[in-house]
């Protein structure tokens, strides 16, 4: 889908997000984890963890597991890719992955 189609949610300014860190979300009444990976890299995927069904992997660690830029859920330790919200795992559990943007300071997502 093209970006200039999608509605775009402004959630926070990129200041607001830690390098290394994610936070989470409501937009269009979906859980989002936002990521800051580095100065400039933001992701953004579903907020619950399919496993649990509770709201957490924005409190996740977040690292590299060969080319992947990946969360580790904080409950039971599943890697999510940050691009497209593969569970490394079990792909039975991954997640929806939101396109990001930042303008003038701040996050924007959009949930298609």
């Amino acid at each position: 889908m093209s970006t200039d189609t999608l509605t775009w949610t402004a959630v926070c300014a990129a200041t607001d997000i830690l390098p290394n860190t994610g936070v989470c979300a409501l937009v269009d009444q979906r859980h989002v984890a936002l990521f800051r990976v580095g100065q400039d890299q933001f992701f953004a995927i579903d907020n619950v963890d399919p496993k649990s069904q509770a709201s957490v992997l924005s409190r996740g660690l977040v690292g590299n597991l060969g080319e992947h830029i990946v969360v580790a859920s904080p409950l039971y330790k599943n890697h999510f890719d940050l691009r497209t919200g593969a569970c490394l795992e079990s792909p039975e559990h991954s997640v929806r992955a939101h396109e990001v943007r930042v303008e003038d300071g701040r996050v924007l997502v959009a949930i298609d």
